[in-house]
C-alpha cells in the first residue's frame, strides 16, 4: 500500500504544470574606479551600463548612499532620460519605469531591462538628473574637457553679485552687478567695470518676480551676447555686445599690502601650497592681519588646517562624519609655528566651500572675527573623483562636513560677525566697507 501511495504521490507531480523559468538578471555593470589620470581620448558612448556604473557608484560610495532609496535615483534618472528623448522629438513608445522593491540589483535589472540598449545622448542626460537628484553642492557629472589650444577664451567676466558656490543664490536680492573682470578681456575693452548693474542680457531681464533669472548662468556662457549695463556712479545705460577671446589667466597668487599698519592678504583659493603662501607673506610683519577670503571659491581642507595652524594650536577645526553618525575631528597642524597676529577674516556669499571651512574654525574657535556677508553655504563635504566607462567623471562626498562644534554649514552658511556687504557704488567708487569695518576692529 505505501508504493503504491508513493508512485501514485509520484505520477501527480510529475502531471503539475512546471512555473516558467525567470528571465535572466541583466549582467552587473562594471565597478566606477577612482580617478588617477585623464580619461581616455576617444572613450565610448554613453552606455546603459554606464549608468547602472553611477548608480552603484552613488550607492557604494557618496556618504550618503547607505540611506538613498533606489527608487527615487532610478526616478530620477528615468525623468532625466524621458526628457531628453521628449525635447529631441524621439520618445519610445511604451517606456515606462517598472516596479521597484528597493532591492538595488533587482531594481537595477529590471531598469537596465526596460532602457534595452538605451539611446546615449539620452543616457549621459539620465546620470546627469540622478546625480542633480542627490541636490548636493558637491556632487557632479562631467565630461573633463581637454587644454583648449592657444589657451583660455572667455569674455572676461569672472564674478557678478548673485552667483555663489552653488551657482545662482537662491539669497541674492538686486541690484545683480559685475563684481570681477579680467585685465585686457573682451569685457574689459568694451569698457564694463566692475559695480556696473546688469539689467538684461539678451534683451531679457536678469529678474523675473524678484529672483535672479536661473537661465542667467547658461545665457553668458553663449559665446556672444549683449548686456544692457547701467553705470551707478552716473546713471548712463548702455547696451554692449560681449564676444569671447583669447584671455590671460590670472596667476594664482597673493595680493598683500599694509594699510594702516595692517597687512592686508587676500587669497584667492586654498590651492596646493596656498598656507604656506600666506604665512610667508605675514611672517616678520605687522601683528595685525586681514585675511579677504571674498570670492575664494574653496580648495584643499589640508591647506584650511594648515594656515589655521599659524595662529593656533590645539583646535578642532571641523568633522567629516560618515553616514552612521560616526565622526572624525580635523584638526589645527600644530606643526606650524603660531606668528602671534590678530587676525580678521572677510567673507563674502563667494566665499563656498574650504573658504567656509576656514571661516566657521576661525570664527567658532575664537580665533578671528568675519567681516562682510554670510558665506555661500555649499560645503557639504571634499568631493572624490570617480571615473566612468564613457569618459566622464563623477564627483561626490564619501563624508559629511560639520563645523568645530557639529554645526550644520552646507546650505546656511558662516554668519559675519559685522555685516559689511559691498554694494556696486562702492565697487565702482572704490570704497570697500568691510575693510574699514575690519581695520577698525585691529586699530581702534
Amino acid at each position: 500500500m505505501t508504493k503504491l501511495l508513493a508512485a501514485a504521490a509520484l505520477a501527480a507531480l510529475l502531471t503539475v504544470p512546471l512555473a516558467p523559468a525567470a528571465p535572466a538578471a541583466a549582467a552587473a555593470p562594471p565597478a566606477c574606479a577612482r580617478m588617477t589620470g585623464p580619461p581616455p581620448a576617444s572613450p565610448p558612448p554613453t552606455s546603459v551600463d554606464t549608468l547602472g556604473q553611477a548608480f552603484f557608484c552613488v550607492l557604494d560610495h557618496y556618504y550618503a548612499g547607505p540611506g538613498l532609496r533606489t527608487q527615487d535615483l532610478l526616478r530620477d534618472a528615468f525623468a532625466a532620460y524621458t526628457r531628453n528623448l521628449q525635447r529631441r522629438g524621439a520618445d519610445v513608445a511604451g517606456l515606462r519605469l517598472p516596479a521597484l522593491t528597493g532591492d538595488r540589483d533587482a531594481d537595477w535589472a529590471a531598469a537596465a531591462a526596460a532602457l534595452g540598449t538605451g539611446d546615449p545622448v539620452a543616457l549621459r542626460a539620465a546620470v546627469d538628473g540622478m546625480v542633480a537628484g542627490l541636490r548636493d553642492n558637491h556632487a557632479r557629472h562631467h565630461v573633463p574637457e581637454p587644454p583648449r589650444e592657444g589657451g583660455p577664451v572667455g569674455t572676461g567676466i569672472v564674478g557678478a553679485s548673485g552667483i555663489g558656490g552653488a551657482g545662482i543664490d537662491p539669497a541674492a536680492r538686486p541690484p545683480f552687478f559685475i563684481t570681477d573682470v579680467v585685465d585686457d578681456s573682451p569685457a574689459d575693452r568694451a569698457g564694463v567695470r566692475p559695480g556696473d548693474i546688469v539689467q538684461a542680457i539678451d534683451g531679457v531681464p536678469v529678474w523675473v518676480g524678484g529672483t535672479l533669472n536661473p537661465l542667467l548662468v547658461e545665457q553668458v556662457r553663449q559665446p556672444s551676447f549683449t548686456m544692457t549695463l547701467k553705470r551707478p556712479t552716473t546713471g548712463r545705460v548702455r547696451t554692449v555686445r560681449l564676444t569671447e577671446g583669447p584671455l590671460t589667466p590670472r596667476a594664482r597668487t597673493l595680493r598683500v599690502r599694509d594699510v594702516s599698519g595692517v597687512r592686508y592678504v587676500r587669497l584667492p583659493g586654498f590651492y596646493d601650497g596656498a598656507a604656506d603662501q600666506v604665512i610667508a607673506a605675514l611672517r616678520g610683519g605687522p601683528k595685525k592681519v586681514v585675511l579677504d577670503l571674498r570670492g575664494n571659491g574653496g580648495g584643499s581642507p589640508r591647506e584650511v588646517v594648515r594656515l589655521l595652524g599659524a595662529f593656533a594650536h590645539g583646535k578642532v577645526t571641523s568633522y567629516f562624519c560618515a553616514y552612521d553618525g560616526s565622526c572624525t575631528p580635523n584638526r589645527t597642524d600644530d606643526g606650524v609655528p603660531l606668528l602671534g597676529a590678530r587676525l580678521v577674516v572677510l567673507t563674502d556669499r563667494r566665499c563656498a566651500s574650504a573658504c567656509e571651512d576656514f571661516s566657521a574654525a576661525a570664527q567658532g574657535n575664537g580665533i578671528a572675527p568675519t567681516v562682510g556677508t554670510r558665506t555661500a553655504g555649499a560645503v557639504s563635504g571634499p568631493a572624490s573623483a570617480w571615473s566612468l566607462g564613457d569618459g566622464s567623471v563623477l564627483a561626490m562626498p564619501s563624508v559629511r562636513h560639520l563645523g568645530p562644534g557639529k554645526e550644520i554649514i552646507d546650505t546656511v552658511g558662516v554668519p559675519a560677525d559685522h555685516h559689511a556687504p559691498m554694494t556696486a557704488l562702492d565697487l565702482a567708487t572704490g570704497r570697500d566697507p568691510a575693510l574699514r569695518k575690519a581695520l577698525s576692529l585691529l586699530t581702534g
